[in-house]
């Protein structure tokens, strides 16, 4: 060992000590300069990350071109629409973004910024002109072919049997929502206000904000030899209004897309697939391009549709090598197309690899924008998305699900909601959803717990409702319909109105209703009570009792406007004397359904007739057989027969929404006297079949089909009676040039036919892509006679009545339907019989009805 001490002097060391700490901070320093400097250089790297997504379906857009503009710096996005630029500086200050079947985009960045990160929209393009096929066999059609003929081994409707866990969420969003303007007043009531709060203005465009969310998982099975599928919903959560028989409707049951069929179901209308048998006929084909994905060759095909105003679409595949299987499709509905209130439309459907060979449904998303002024006005948005994960194919187990189906239920599509499925936790969504909520999601389900508790939302909510639908909630009650409170005829003079009825609230099975009306001329009150008791629910049975002391308007369909109404004022024929019949009825009835589509339905009742005006009265007929005395007493039996019959459904009442297969009705009905002091011995027998089939590309038709016969002697009220029409409002189910009680019957047959082409002939016409008018005719016939005994009864002098003689009564028509999106004008000609009748509005009529439809 060394001792300084013995060294150096004191001083010395600490000299020797100052100068080595002088040194070692100038090495520090000069080493920490090196670094800053060193990081200023790095600091210069300029980053641009991005992903591309289509504007309307936000899905990814792989492999597009993107490029520094009119610099070499250019590459393509990746499969998951992703790309990143890593420069010492930037290139250009603008980025022009290409891909086949969208607008080229170009987009400024700031070049001030280091580091960018981007989310870059692309539009499909408008023009479906631009593709330019240089020979008749390219590329293109040539992969639609091999798609074509693999068909056959790619559609699941191939496997003998599948199941698969389901994911559904629905979605409904306002668009272009101006946040200022709301903040203003537009909002109503001032609570509502914090719903602001969750308005996404991330994009300036066109800030979005969720109402209304709905989400289903169920677990979905399909046989197809036998033909049979069942669904269980597992769970359902939903944001808006809570409703079982809607919960069904977002399930699996009716996910009708499937892009290798050759026509998809869009809003009621076929439109044409791009991979249809006859696709070559309507679409332009090519191929810019091919990838490889995972080591796996896929071929890019882009399609546009041939002509304009047609039922197709406009997009892009992805197709993969040797099975030509479709790995993706996105679908557009092409611009000007005949479709009501849709601004945009667009359709996706992604294939994952099942067992490494098969391919199979992922995902469905279908997204519509509905507008029903401008575009710069608040819209709607509608999205839903569909997930599928867990798929087994051709199990042999599976055939045991089926047979383990709710017993006695013959129906081959069965949907049950499991007990408790509207009650699931949140941590059990948290676990359980195929995708997580985004954030716009996440706080619509914050937000709405607290504001569908609010008075205000619940007012303002149900005077939505009223307004649209008639009925108007009070609590325990309910009001409406508000159309039926002020009508004006002849004999009763300006009639008054009001009807009150009990709703769920009141009680869940049992409801009741009630009207009353009173005439300012006849000054007599009129009206009518009923009593509903729900047996059961799933499927329906109920008992009813009415009573009915007013005048009788003759039947009124759900979809028609009635005499008793508002608008009948105001499109009454006047030229038509007005008839009319009082009746007082009581009357029983039970129902009963399965879940076959079958149901039964039994009625008792005794109905008096009293004729008040343009009818022959009592005392008119108190000299003949049987006359003068218009009290009946009879049973009905009713048998119909709607298989896979679909509604939209609440506590009491439902409305149908059709099936897909024809509707039977079969009644029978008798006739007692001497029961309540009824006057007639009578059987009548009645039969009737209907369908409303597609026939895609042409439209769609509808079919009626009727035959009746009457045994017995009977007074005019009691025999059949073509139903004529005497307003201006077109109805369908009616003669709409024949008056009612013109013709009466004891023995007919006849049948109505109503084929909607779609656009038409209006398709040549160029301007019809904004006028959207749609073309249609129908014809109505009729055969009956009447016996020579109901002849001598009724066909008096004192009497108009006249019947058909067992020749033909015809009346055909067509029109312009859809004009300004809500309204339709009917031209009806009657042809038979001859010779037509002298009065003009006999033999031709101009009607008009309105309705919504898309």
């Amino acid at each position: 060992m060394i001792h300084t001490s013995a060294l150096y002097t004191r001083k010395e060391v600490c000299t020797l000590v100052n100068s080595m700490t002088r040194t070692a901070f100038q090495r520090i320093l000069f080493l920490l300069l090196t670094f800053i400097i060193s990081n200023q250089d790095f600091a210069q790297v300029k980053t641009l990350r991005a992903k591309i997504i289509d504007i309307h379906s936000e899905e990814v857009v792989p492999f597009a071109s993107v490029q520094f503009y009119k610099t070499k710096y250019a590459k393509l996005s990746d499969s998951a629409g992703n790309f990143q630029f890593i420069l010492d500086k930037w290139p250009s200050d603008s980025l022009l973004i290409s891909y086949a079947g969208f607008e080229d985009n170009y987009l400024h960045i700031d070049t001030s910024l280091s580091t960018i990160t981007l989310i870059i929209k692309m539009e499909r393009k408008k023009n479906v002109k631009e593709v330019v096929v240089k020979s008749k066999l390219g590329r293109g059609l040539l992969l639609w072919r091999k798609i074509i003929k693999n068909k056959p081994v790619n559609d699941r409707g191939r496997f003998n049997n599948y199941s698969y866990e389901l994911y559904n969420k629905l979605e409904i969003d306002l668009n272009n929502v101006n946040v200022e303007k709301m903040q203003k007043g537009i909002l109503p009531p001032k609570p509502f206000k914090f719903i602001l709060n969750n308005v996404d203005t991330t994009s300036e465009e066109a800030p979005i904000l969720p109402i209304y969310l709905v989400e289903t998982i169920s677990d979905y099975f399909k046989q197809t030899n036998p033909y049979k599928t069942r669904e269980i919903i597992k769970a359902s959560k939903t944001i808006g209004f809570n409703n079982e028989s809607f919960s069904r409707l977002t399930g699996g049951m009716y996910q009708n897309i499937n892009v290798y069929k050759n026509f998809i179901p869009i809003f009621q209308r076929e439109y044409v697939s791009p991979i249809s048998d006859d696709g070559d006929t309507y679409y332009h084909y090519k191929v810019p391009d091919t990838q490889f994905i995972a080591g796996k060759r896929y071929f890019h095909l882009v399609f546009t549709p041939k002509r304009s105003g047609e039922n197709t679409f406009q997009g892009d595949a992805w197709i993969a090598d040797s099975s030509f299987a479709v790995q993706k499709m996105n679908l557009l509905v092409s611009p000007g197309s005949n479709i009501n209130f849709v601004d945009k439309l667009s359709l996706v459907q992604e294939y994952q690899l099942v067992n490494d060979s098969i391919w199979f449904l992922a995902k469905d998303k279908f997204i519509a924008n509905i507008n029903l002024t401008s575009n710069k006005n608040l819209s709607i948005i509608g999205k839903k998305t569909t997930y599928y994960k867990n798929v087994v194919i051709n199990s042999d187990s599976l055939p045991s699900t089926f047979d383990n189906n709710i017993v006695n239920d013959a129906r081959r599509e069965v949907i049950e909601v499991k007990e408790g499925a509207n009650v699931k936790t949140d941590s059990f969504w948290v676990e359980n959803r195929h995708q997580a909520l985004d954030r716009n999601e996440s706080n619509f389900y914050k937000m709405a717990d607290s504001i569908l508790k609010m008075p205000q939302y619940i007012s303002y909510r149900e005077w939505m409702y009223f307004i649209g639908t008639g009925y108007r909630y009070l609590g325990n009650y309910e009001i409406g319909p508000w159309m039926n409170w002020i009508s004006s005829n002849q004999y009763e003079g300006f009639r008054a109105r009001f009807d009150l009825a009990t709703n769920y609230h009141f009680n869940k099975n049992i409801y009741l209703g009630s009207y009353l009306a009173y005439g300012t001329k006849d000054r007599k009150i009129k009206g009518k009570a009923e009593v509903l008791y729900m047996i059961g629910k799933n499927p329906r049975s109920s008992v009813r009792f009415t009573f009915k002391n007013d005048m009788d308007y003759g039947q009124t369909y759900y979809d028609e406007i009635g005499y008793d109404n508002l608008f009948a004022m105001i499109f009454r024929k006047t030229q038509v004397p007005l008839k009319l019949i009082k009746i007082k009825q009581t009357k029983i009835e039970y129902f009963k359904e399965w879940k076959s589509g079958l149901s039964f339905t039994a009625n008792i009742w005794n109905k008096k007739y009293t004729p008040i005006q343009n009818l022959p009265t009592a005392a008119d007929m108190a000299s003949l057989p049987l006359g003068g005395n218009f009290q009946d007493f009879q049973i009905n039996l009713k048998i119909r027969f709607a298989y896979l019959e679909k509604f939209l459904q609440d506590d009491f009442f439902r409305r149908s929404l059709g099936s897909d297969y024809p509707v039977i009705e079969l009644q029978y009905t008798k006739g007692i006297k001497g029961v309540f002091n009824s006057s007639y011995n009578y059987s009548k027998l009645t039969f009737s079949i209907s369908d409303y089939i597609k026939i895609p590309p042409a439209g769609n038709v509808y079919y009626n089909a009727y035959a009746g016969k009457i045994y017995g002697t009977l007074p005019y009220m009691l025999l059949s009676m073509a139903p004529g029409n005497e307003i201006y409002y077109y109805n369908k189910y009616a003669f709409n040039t024949m008056n009612r009680f013109e013709y009466l019957f004891d023995t007919y047959a006849g049948m109505n036919i109503e084929h909607n082409f779609g656009s038409g002939i209006f398709r040549l016409i160029p301007q019809n892509k904004k006028l959207k008018f749609r073309q249609f005719w129908n014809a109505k016939l009729l055969w009956g006679g009447l016996s020579q005994a109901n002849r001598d009864l009724n066909m008096k002098s004192f009497s108009n009545f006249t019947t058909l003689d067992n020749k033909t009564f015809m009346e055909i028509g067509t029109g312009v339907d859809n004009i300004f999106r809500f309204f339709r004008i009917d031209l009806t000609w009657r042809v038979f019989p001859r010779p037509l009748p002298v009065e003009a509005y006999k033999k031709f009529g101009v009607f008009g009805s309105f309705r919504f439809t898309f």
